[in-house]
């Protein structure tokens, strides 16, 4: 295989460990290395390449970057160092070297730094090393980390100038079952949460992933919406090809006595899913 075939390869590795973030993940790529391979992977991502001499001189907003990623970049504590208050929390430390073997110096480094949920692993099968860490939360209420992710994305409401790659919709999966269990003879159906408005049904659309969950655990608890088990992603392309309008980012009080239904939507036009 050729290096640069190799290195893309390399560079899917890391995007996949990309944390769940707003309509647009803002990104420090160490190096240089990964951004182009990873701008054409996803569109909603606001790349700025960086020394590592620059990394480590003051200057990054504290809090303001949701990924850093560094390929065949060497990664020591001064770097760690440095790059643990630039992430926000819930944000993600992704290092790739395409030599190398796993060890356990490297989640032990990882760790005293700070970074939780740790993943050190070969990158591609038995070829490289992929270290990921994240930066802690300041609470450990599940509810609460959701809505400061939802709260970092720019408010939209109208479809109209929404420059996001994705809209995710809330769904009813049927039968409900992660896919391993599934019979072969069973068939999945997803239906998705709309609203009444005008008359006419809308789709609850929301511009990230976080957005859809701080929703749906607001709802949950209020009791103001049941039985959605699962939150598709569907890209800007396919959402232009529904037979409804989307209301764009709602809240429970902007759909307050608006009449709830379930629209047919097919499961195989959905992107894949986020970790």
């Amino acid at each position: 295989m050729r290096a640069a075939q190799l290195e893309r390869h390399f560079v899917a590795v890391m995007a996949k460990h990309l944390p769940p973030s707003p309509s647009r993940l803002e990104l420090l790529d160490l190096g240089g290395r990964a951004g182009a391979h990873l701008s054409r992977l996803r569109q909603d991502l606001a790349i700025r390449p960086l020394s590592r001499q620059q990394m480590l001189m003051p200057g990054i907003q504290a809090g303001s970057i949701d990924a850093i990623t560094a390929l065949n970049q060497p990664v020591d504590k001064a770097l760690l160092a440095a790059a643990v208050p630039a992430l926000r929390p819930g944000g993600r430390f992704i290092a790739v070297h395409s030599s190398g073997t796993v060890n356990q110096a490297q989640p032990r480094l990882l760790r005293e730094c700070g970074f939780v949920r740790i993943l050190v692993e070969p990158a591609l099968d038995d070829i490289g090393v992929l270290l990921r860490g994240e930066k802690a939360h300041a609470t450990a209420d599940t509810v609460k980390r959701i809505r400061a992710t939802a709260d970092r994305d720019v408010l939209q409401t109208a479809l109209t100038g929404f420059k996001g790659r994705y809209l995710h919709l809330l769904i009813q999966q049927r039968p409900n079952k992660p896919a391993w269990k599934l019979d072969p003879a069973e068939t999945v159906t997803w239906r998705a949460a709309a609203v009444q408005s005008l008359g006419k049904p809308a789709l609850l659309a929301f511009s990230s992933l976080p957005k859809a969950v701080a929703f749906l655990q607001r709802a949950v608890l209020a009791d103001g919406i049941r039985d959605i088990n699962k939150i598709g992603k569907f890209s800007r392309s396919t959402a232009r090809t529904w037979d409804w309008e989307s209301v764009l980012n709602p809240t429970l009080e902007s759909i307050a006595g608006e009449a709830l239904t379930l629209l047919p939507i097919d499961p195989a036009t959905a992107e894949a899913p986020d970790e």
